[in-house]
């Protein structure tokens, strides 16, 4: 007879038990999203913009303390789901093993006893007056029989191992749920309960912040498995660091860089209080207009800023406007204009259009053309690697992004003069540009065809008047070639270099057709 042990894993219900994981697995992944969901709404209690007073703040602030219930039990439901998988692994493992031991114990005349051991039959002696022939026949049954047994023993003792492993894991997968909160083992027996439990563990934060180098997604990744009282915390310890971190949503850097600029008003020192008044006021002239306004990205030690018009989180059409030779943060009003102008052209080329547009003076241009600066492509290589990562750091926060499904904008470049440069050095950095389109505005030359930028659509703009395009290609080819392989936009002869973003020019109505994907040929 068959053991009863081996018998009972052979019946298992793995099916059943792959359901179970199944369903875990469709909650882990669903709860992530409805946090995001969650913090959103507490993110526009506590700026006022949907509910205000005490009452708002209150809901605010519960919503706060759900979010960390819930980051806490995400984490621990991963960990129980790990284990969980491990079980119906095994368990699939134990049930083909018994199965199979049972089938060849079976077709063999062999019994299992109840530990699973093989009990042989006593073997018959050889007929009398047996033939050579006969008797040689009579042994190797023997012998098939005995070797049958020994293959019927491993697989029944392999079975039981699996077992034991299944058991196992499926004992330890309560444990991460169980430590929630639960000291000496008691668990919270209600909401209340387990919140104030979750509360009194205190913030945790991962040991190892990102340092420079972090991968976006990892910087993602981190980001995500923080609860929202660590992240707070890590931004009022740390802002700088989360400010200008690669990978994480614009609202966290805004609100991170927000709080520099914030303690820099507050306590100026040195010759970084005029770039704070600068993007202070900026950031003011936009919500003074009612106009949603993120600082992506902030340095006042090296005089940088980044200024996104729109919701950079959810546009589904993202422009980056990369400014050339005399600009700097006092210019963050005409950038922003610049900024505005491209966004409003979009609209005008697909009204239903999601647009967000970027400022981006995340490097220092040269001051004047007749700078060696200007010649040189020193400030482009510093502007194309920050442009380079924070482009990957957009890509990277938005695939993480559990509300929208990762999925991501369309992003498209816009240089203007020296800021095409640095689009060409932001290229040649190690993997392939984040951007679906790059638009060349009056460039100095590039050094290869348009190809070499690593995006599916490249589009220029080079008047005949454009002193500093057409005679000078000071940094490598004409990009309005025809061996360069741009697509040109219109532009009027007597834009000179600076007025192509001018309302009412038709090279500002053709980037907003690039911007919203909408430019004829397509």
């Amino acid at each position: 007879m068959s053991a009863p042990g081996l018998a009972a894993v052979a019946g298992w219900d793995v099916a059943l038990l792959d359901g179970a994981v199944w369903t875990l697995e469709a909650v882990t992944e669903r709860l992530p999203r409805w946090r995001a969901r969650t913090e959103a709404v507490a993110r526009a209690l506590e700026a006022a913009e949907c509910w205000s007073g005490d009452a708002g703040l209150a809901a605010a602030g519960a919503l706060g303390e759900v979010s960390a219930v819930v980051t806490a039990v995400t984490t621990a439901l991963g960990a129980s789901l790990d284990r969980l998988q491990d079980t119906a692994r095994e368990a699939r493992t134990a049930q083909d093993l018994a199965e199979r031991a049972l089938a060849e114990a079976a077709a063999h005349g062999v019994t299992l006893d109840e530990a699973g051991g093989v009990v042989l039959p006593t073997p018959a002696a050889p007929p009398p007056g047996a033939t050579p022939e006969a008797l040689a026949g009579h042994h190797d049954a023997i012998a098939e029989q005995a070797a049958a047994a020994e293959r019927v023993a491993g697989l029944a003792a392999d079975a039981l191992r699996a077992a034991a492993r299944a058991a196992a894991c499926a004992a330890d997968s309560a444990a991460p749920l169980g430590g929630i909160g639960g000291a000496g083992g008691v668990v919270p027996p209600d909401y209340a309960g387990l919140a104030a439990a979750v509360a009194a563990d205190g913030v945790w934060i991962p040991s190892c912040l990102p340092v420079r180098g972090t991968s976006p997604e990892a910087v993602a990744a981190w980001w995500a498995g923080l609860s929202t009282r660590a992240r707070e915390l890590v931004t009022s310890v740390d802002p700088r660091l989360v400010g200008n971190l690669d990978g994480l949503p614009a609202w966290a850097r805004d609100r991170a860089n927000r709080l520099v600029l914030e303690r820099a008003l507050a306590d100026p020192s040195g010759d970084t209080e005029e770039t704070a008044r600068a993007v202070a006021a900026e950031l003011a002239r936009a919500e003074a207009a009612g106009r949603p306004v993120q600082l992506w990205s902030l340095d006042l030690d090296d005089h940088l800023a980044a200024v996104v018009h729109g919701d950079l989180d959810t546009a589904d059409d993202v422009a980056v406007y990369v400014p050339g030779v005399g600009n700097d943060v006092d210019d963050l009003g005409g950038l922003g204009a610049d900024a505005r102008a491209v966004a409003d052209a979009t609209r005008a080329a697909a009204p239903a259009a999601s647009v967000a547009t970027v400022a981006w003076l995340g490097y220092r241009p040269p001051g004047n053309v007749v700078f060696p600066t200007a010649w040189g492509e020193g400030r482009a290589a510093t502007g194309g690697r920050a442009l380079a990562d924070d482009l990957a750091g957009l890509a990277a926060a938005r695939a993480a992004d559990p509300v929208r499904g990762g999925e991501p904008p369309q992003v498209t470049v816009v240089a203007h003069s020296y800021g095409t440069v640095v689009v060409d050095r932001a290229a040649e950095e190690p993997g392939r540009l984040a951007a679906d389109a790059v638009v060349l505005l009056g460039s100095p030359g590039m050094d290869g065809p348009a190809s070499d930028l690593e995006v599916a659509e490249v589009h220029e703009a080079s008047p005949s008047l454009d002193l500093v395009t057409w005679p000078l290609d000071v940094h490598g080819a004409n990009t309005g070639d025809d061996d360069f392989g741009a697509t040109p936009l219109p532009a009027d002869w007597d834009t000179w270099h600076t007025w192509y973003l001018d309302p009412g020019r038709p090279t500002l109505a053709g980037v907003g057709e690039v911007v919203a994907g909408v430019q004829e040929g397509d």
